[in-house]
C-alpha cells in the first residue's frame, strides 16, 4: 500500500543536484566522458597534513566516544585564532562558535531555532538551495529577494515590503555568492546591519566562499562590521578552503544568545562532529596555510581559461573576483535548461541550469571550476562544435 510523503517534502521543489547527478549518470552510461562542471565539489584532495593528523586522531581510543554537542574546546579555540588572524575578530570560543558538521547542516537546523509555523525568512533568490529548504522545515513562508545584474547581485532592500519586513525573523545572504559568483562590501553589510536593528531580524550569513579570492581579493566577513554581532551569525566550511567536503565539518560564529538558539536544535538532533575529524579542522585551521594560496591559483588559472574560452565564443560572461563559479548568460534565445540539456547531450558537459537557483536565475548557466584546465580548455574545444 501506498505510503503518502509528509506535506513539507511534497512542497519541496525537486533538489537540484540531485537531478543533475542523475542525469549525469544517465549519459555516462551511454560511454560519454563527461565533463563535470555542475556540482561545486573540489576536485584537489585535502592536504597530505590534515589527513595525517585525521589519522593518528582517529588512532585515540577517547576520539570512539560521543564528542560534545558544541564541538571540542580545542576545535572551537583554533577556530577563533583562525577568524582572528583572517578577519580581526575577537571571539569567546565557549559562547560565539558553535561546530557544524558542514555548514550545510547548521544553514538547515538554523531556522528550526527561530521561526514558528508562519513566519517569514527573507532569502535571496536565485541562490544556495538549502535556504529555502531549511525554512520549509520548520513550517515559515520563504519571502524572495531577487538578484539581478542590474544591482550587482545584492538584495534591493527597499523594495522588501514593509508588511514583510516586520513579519520577517530570519534574513539569509550569502558573500561571495553562490551562483553568481558576486562580491559584497562593507556597504552593503552596513546597510544589512541597519535593515536588521530597524525590523528585528536575525541575519544569517554563508560564507563558505570567504577563502576562494583571486587577483588579490580577500572577501571581508559580515561580524567586522559594527553592530553585526548584535543582529546576526556567520557560517564558516572547512569544505572548500581545505578540499575536505567528504569530511563535513564547519562552525557559525557570531552572536552568542543566537548560536545557544541553534545548539540547542543540534544538542537534539544529532551527536556532534567525529572528534578526529575536529582534531584535522585543528591542523587545517592552525597549519601553514599556503595550500589555501595554491588551491586560489589553481582555480584563477582554470577560471582564464574557461571565462576567456565562452567569451571567445561569443558568450556573455564575466570573470568573477571570488567563488568557485563563472555565472553565464545563455546563448540567445535558448533558455537555462535548453543550454544545459545541449551541452550535457551534444558535448558530454555537465553544468547546472540558472532557473535550479530560481526565477531570477533564467537565462544564465553556472560552470563550476572543479576540473583541470587541461579539462576546461577541452569543455571548450567541445562547445565550438555545438550551434547556439
Amino acid at each position: 500500500m501506498p505510503h503518502p510523503k509528509a506535506d513539507r517534502l511534497q512542497a519541496l521543489p525537486p533538489y537540484l543536484f540531485k537531478e543533475i547527478d542523475r542525469l549525469k549518470a544517465e549519459v555516462a552510461a551511454k560511454g560519454v566522458d563527461v565533463i563535470n562542471l555542475g556540482v561545486g565539489d573540489p576536485d584537489q584532495p585535502t592536504p597530505d597534513f590534515i589527513i595525517k593528523a585525521l589519522q593518528k586522531a582517529a588512532e585515540n581510543p577517547e576520539h570512539h566516544q560521543y564528542p560534545s554537542y558544541s564541538g571540542m574546546g580545542a576545535f572551537r579555540k583554533s577556530a577563533a585564532a583562525w577568524c582572528k588572524r583572517r578577519f580581526n575578530l575577537d571571539l569567546d570560543p565557549a559562547t560565539e562558535i558553535v561546530t557544524l558538521i558542514g555548514s550545510k547542516e547548521g544553514i538547515a537546523h538554523f531556522p528550526l531555532a527561530f521561526l514558528n509555523p508562519g513566519d517569514v525568512a527573507l532569502i535571496p533568490t536565485p541562490a544556495y538551495p538549502v535556504y529555502h529548504s531549511g525554512t520549509l522545515f520548520a513550517g515559515g513562508l520563504s519571502h524572495f529577494m531577487p538578484l539581478v545584474a542590474e544591482n550587482k547581485f545584492l538584495p534591493d532592500l527597499n523594495a522588501i515590503p514593509v508588511d514583510v519586513a516586520k513579519k520577517a525573523k530570519i534574513m539569509f545572504i550569502n558573500y561571495p555568492n553562490n551562483p553568481t559568483g558576486a562580491c559584497a562590501d562593507a556597504g552593503f553589510f552596513e546597510k544589512i546591519v541597519a535593515f536588521a536593528k530597524q525590523y528585528d531580524i536575525i541575519v544569517a550569513h554563508d560564507a563558505a566562499y570567504s577563502e576562494m579570492g583571486y587577483d588579490g581579493y580577500r572577501p571581508i566577513s559580515f561580524l567586522e562590521i559594527k553592530g553585526a554581532r548584535d543582529v546576526g551569525v556567520e557560517f564558516h566550511s572547512l569544505s572548500k578552503t581545505f578540499n575536505m567536503t567528504g569530511w563535513r565539518l564547519g562552525f557559525a560564529i557570531g552572536n552568542a544568545e543566537i548560536l545557544d538558539g541553534l545548539g540547542q536544535i543540534k544538542s537534539n538532533i544529532d551527536s556532534g562532529a567525529f572528534n578526529a575529524v575536529q582534531e584535522a579542522g585543528i591542523a587545517a585551521l592552525d597549519g601553514d596555510q599556503s595550500c589555501v594560496t595554491a588551491m586560489q591559483e589553481i582555480y584563477a588559472e582554470r577560471r582564464d581559461v574557461l571565462v576567456g574560452g565562452l567569451q571567445a565564443l561569443g558568450l556573455t560572461v564575466e570573470s568573477p573576483r571570488a567563488t568557485f563559479y563563472v555565472w553565464c548568460h545563455t546563448p540567445k534565445g535558448m533558455t537555462s535548461a535548453q543550454f544545459t540539456a545541449l551541452l550535457l547531450q551534444e558535448a558530454g558537459i555537465v553544468t547546472t541550469p540558472g532557473s535550479g537557483f530560481g526565477e531570477p536565475g533564467e537565462g544564465y548557466v553556472r560552470f563550476a571550476l572543479t576540473v583541470s584546465k587541461e579539462r576546461m580548455a577541452q569543455a571548450i574545444e567541445r562547445m565550438k562544435k555545438l550551434v547556439f
